[in-house]
């Protein structure tokens, strides 16, 4: 058994539950604290360019000395996050927000130096629409996003980048993702099996032809994540960061 299903046979389910949650996080808010400005008007949305709370801006970590990173950076973040506190937040959110953001900047330059894959109107609409279901009432989101500054044309212009960086990711590490049949073989054998009747005792067992998509697809998530920490591990180690806030400093 290769390295990596020893890793798995381990317990690579709670890694990819991380994993997955790790990507969405990343790509659910890359993008979304960078202060874009807009110029175009959408008139579709159901407020107007709301009027942003006035916020005493300050800096809070910087990148290779020219990508900066502010505290309402990381507010625009966490309001897109639902069931995070907006008001006097806590340390270790801010903290969690600036280490994406980092991640998130750095993405953004590797993803510069490929031609970009513009997204359509309709698929930046239908993504907004997913997003405000994370809500309890699109008001309770529109109303969240503009007490932190972010109007309505800011959003659709972060959502359509968010939308072409998640297509780069996908070009840069799904596309070369390699399952082999003995992977999914021993996979199947070593991890699935015991974990179903584990967390579904008395439940039938799928075969190992019917659990084969399951299989692949999950090994290959775990890939993708191994994939994207190694590469985001060796982006900062080549980055120059500064961190201007030391309590947000998660490298202590």
């Amino acid at each position: 058994m290769n390295r990596r299903l020893l890793r798995a046979r381990d317990g690579i389910s709670g890694r990819l539950n991380r994993g997955r949650t790790r990507r969405r996080l990343l790509l659910a808010t890359l993008l979304a604290a960078l202060n874009l400005c807009a110029s175009s008007s959408l008139s579709a949305f159901p407020i107007r360019a709301a009027r942003a709370q006035e916020v005493v801006d300050r800096m809070v970590a910087t990148i290779n000395g020219r990508e900066l990173i502010t505290h309402t950076d990381l507010l625009w973040q966490l309001a897109l996050q639902p069931d995070t506190r907006l008001e006097n937040p806590r340390t270790e959110d801010l903290q969690r927000a600036l280490n994406l953001l980092v991640d998130q900047r750095l993405i953004a330059q590797e993803a510069g130096r490929l031609p970009a894959i513009a997204a359509k109107e309709s698929d930046v609409r239908a993504r907004i629409a997913e997003l405000i279901k994370r809500f309890p009432t699109a008001e309770a989101f529109y109303g969240r996003i503009a007490r932190v500054g972010l109007t309505a044309e800011q959003l659709f212009e972060i959502v359509r980048q968010r939308i072409e960086i998640e297509r780069y990711l996908d070009f840069r590490f799904r596309s070369f993702v390699v399952v082999t049949e003995r992977e999914v073989e021993d996979y199947y054998r070593d991890v699935f099996v015991p974990r179903w009747r584990r967390q579904q005792p008395g439940r039938i067992l799928p075969t190992a032809e019917q659990a084969a998509p399951r299989v692949r697809q999950e090994l290959e998530e775990a890939k993708i994540g191994s994939d994207t920490d190694a590469f985001l591990e060796d982006a900062r180690a080549r980055a120059d960061i500064v961190f201007l806030e030391p309590t947000l400093d998660g490298r202590k």
